[in-house]
Formats: structure tokens, sequence, C-alpha cells
């Protein structure tokens, strides 16, 4: 058994967030449809998205599309769509029409902009959620443009995750009430609701507003360094405890440019210098040996690849490979076990055995929990 294993969710197959989100419900356990449109030149093999997913095939503009989805909603806990504002209510399938054939319905609506606002009905990605969220403007030294991972701040942290959450408070309020609820998870909403650490900083001068004055693209001991063979580590001693130990630990302790405190932001250009140079006269392999026994609070930066080797993720099997595609396992961990990780499987896959059985009347069956 895993904790969302009563949870059913029909996912209107779309881009990015909403199907990672229905792929880590799926990971938790969740029962979960995918309804895709289908697409002449499709790959016949698994989509890493896919994991865990049953996928079926129908056009939603056709009456056999929308009767497909409509028969699935009357069983679902959850719905998951990722058109623009009104697409789903042109189509009739919209939170009225779902929700009058299943009053306990979470209509989970995701998109970059909102269902409300000025740029509501316009197109966008990951880059330009994080950036007018105001999450973009940190992601880089104060000389250089901002630049976040591919697909994180945005579609995965504002996005997938904050769906997720909304889509599991809807489905415990629905349980308790008997009513369900449209959700409207805006990219841009859960990257600005990310900030709320940082906010909280810049009350206190950390964060400020002006960049290369905060702490974290500024202050020598919250620093990314670059090594010997062009690699990278990270630093962030931000404790007195922690900063402490990496002087000691690098012969500083007693050294003239850090003779001042830890928060003498006047020194940290050149503290900054002087760590540069002691850092790049050893390969990052090095430093690791060095740190990572130790509380300095330490990290190389890793590839994925990498990261799926080093011997602290692989103890945890954070990573493995399903048809030759890198992947990390489900998270978090419940009872201090991880769950296995689930098969992918290709578009439409399963889209005879779901026909079937609506068309035999029994939509209830469509589901593995039946």
């Amino acid at each position: 058994m895993k904790v969302l294993d009563s949870i059913k969710v029909l996912e209107i197959g779309g881009l990015g967030p909403g199907p990672f989100c229905a792929m880590h419900l799926a990971d938790l356990g969740a029962d979960v449809i995918s309804v895709v449109r289908e697409e002449k030149h499709a790959a016949p093999t698994g989509n890493l998205l896919n994991r865990g997913k049953r996928s079926v095939f129908a056009d939603l503009k056709t009456p056999e599309g929308k009767a497909l989805v409509l028969a699935l909603v009357q069983d679902a806990d959850v719905l998951i769509e990722g058109m623009r504002p009104g697409v789903m209510e042109r189509l009739g399938l919209g939170p009225a029409e779902c929700m009058a054939i299943n009053r306990r319905l979470v209509y989970g609506r995701m998109t970059g902009w909102g269902q409300s606002g000025p740029l509501s009905p316009r197109a966008g990605h990951d880059n330009n959620y994080a950036a007018l969220s105001g999450a973009l403007w940190g992601c880089s030294p104060a000389d250089a443009r901002p630049v976040s991972s591919f697909a994180m701040v945005g579609d995965i942290g504002g996005g997938a995750l904050y769906l997720m959450t909304g889509l599991l408070a809807g489905v415990i309020n629905a349980r308790q009430t008997g009513q369900g609820t449209v959700v409207d998870a805006a990219i841009v909403d859960g990257a600005a609701h990310m900030l709320n650490l940082a906010l909280s900083a810049r009350q206190k001068g950390v964060v400020t507003d002006t960049r290369g004055t905060s702490i974290h693209d500024s202050a020598p001991f919250y620093e990314t360094y670059v090594c010997a063979d062009g690699a990278h580590i990270t630093i962030g001693s931000i404790e007195p405890q922690f900063y402490t130990l990496l002087l000691h630990t690098l012969g500083l302790a007693d050294d003239a440019d850090f003779a001042t405190p830890q928060w003498d932001q006047a020194a940290w250009p050149r503290r900054r210098a002087r760590l540069q140079t002691i850092f790049i006269t050893q390969p990052r392999s090095h430093w690791q040996q060095v740190f990572e026994g130790t509380d300095v609070c330490f990290g190389a930066v890793l590839s994925p690849l990498e990261a799926s080797q080093h011997p602290h993720m692989q103890s945890r099997s954070v990573y493995g490979e399903q048809g030759g595609v890198l992947q990390a396992a489900p998270a978090p961990r419940f009872d201090g076990a991880a769950y296995a990780t689930n098969a992918m499987c290709a578009a439409g896959a399963h889209t005879e055995a779901v026909l079937a059985a609506v068309q035999a009347g029994d939509a209830r069956g469509a589901w593995r929990q039946g």
C-alpha cells in the first residue's frame, strides 16, 4: 500500500508541470489515467512523465473524446488540466460540466499566469513566469545575466508542486464535506510564494533590493567557487560555528584578511578573492575529500549523471535507469523507505482497455481500483 492508493486522478495531457504533478501523484500510489491527443510521429517508447500512469488517446474536440472524459470524471477524485483559460469551457469540459457529474471532484487548473489577470490568456514558459514573479532576479552574480535551471523554479517549484498541494488539500476537504473545489494553480503565484523565506531575510537586511549586496551573491562564506579542473564547489558556512570551522580547515583562523567579524561586508570582496585563489589550486575531488566529512556546509556542483554516481546518492538509491533513461526515484519517503519507481508507458498504451470498459458501461472498471 502507498499513501495515495485511494486517489483516482484524470489527467488531461499537456506539457511540463501538469504531467509532472500527475507523475508525482502516481509515484505515491494514485491511480492516474492520462488522456492525450494522438500524434502521428509520437515516439513508441515510454515517457518518463508517464511512469505509473495509463495513457489513453482521445480527441477532446470530438463527441467521443468528450464523452470519454465525462465518463471517467464520474469516479475521479481529481482532474488536472493545463489549457489556457477558457479552453476547457469551450470544449464543454470545464468545472461546471464536470462537477455537475461529480460534486466532490477537485478540478486542478495548471497555468503560468493564472485564470485571471491581464496576462492570463498569453503564452509563456518557465523562465518568463520565474522572471515576472521575482524568483529569477537573484539567480546569478550581480554582473551576470540571471539564469535558472531548466523548468525548475517555475514549472516544477512554483507550478507542479503547488498544484499538488492544492489538489491534496482539496481532496481532504472533499472527503470531509462531500464538496469538491477548483484549484487555480498559477506558476507566478507559486514562484512568488516560494520567495517568502527570502522576503523574511530581506526584513533582516540579509537579502537586499540591489543585486550584488545580498548574502547569496556577495558573501564569501555563501558562494560557488571554481576549482583547478574547472569544476565547481559550493560553500554555505552561514552560522558562526560553521564559518569558524571553514577558516580552521583552510588554515585561515589567524589570517589578517579574516580578522574582522564574519559579517564585516566591507571585507567580503577581499575574502572572496582569497578563497578563490585557494580553491582554484586543487581539483573538485580534493575539496570533496577535505570537506564532505565536516560540518562546513559544503556541496560539490554535480551534473545529474555525476550526482547519480555519488556515494551518498547511491546509498539512498536516489537515481536509477529504466530503459536507458536516467531518472530520480519517488520522493519523499514514508516510514524510512522509498517507494519503487513505476514503469513508464508509451502514449496511448492503454487506449483499448480503458475504452472497452467505458463502452461496456463500466466506467468504474476503467480505473485500476474499480
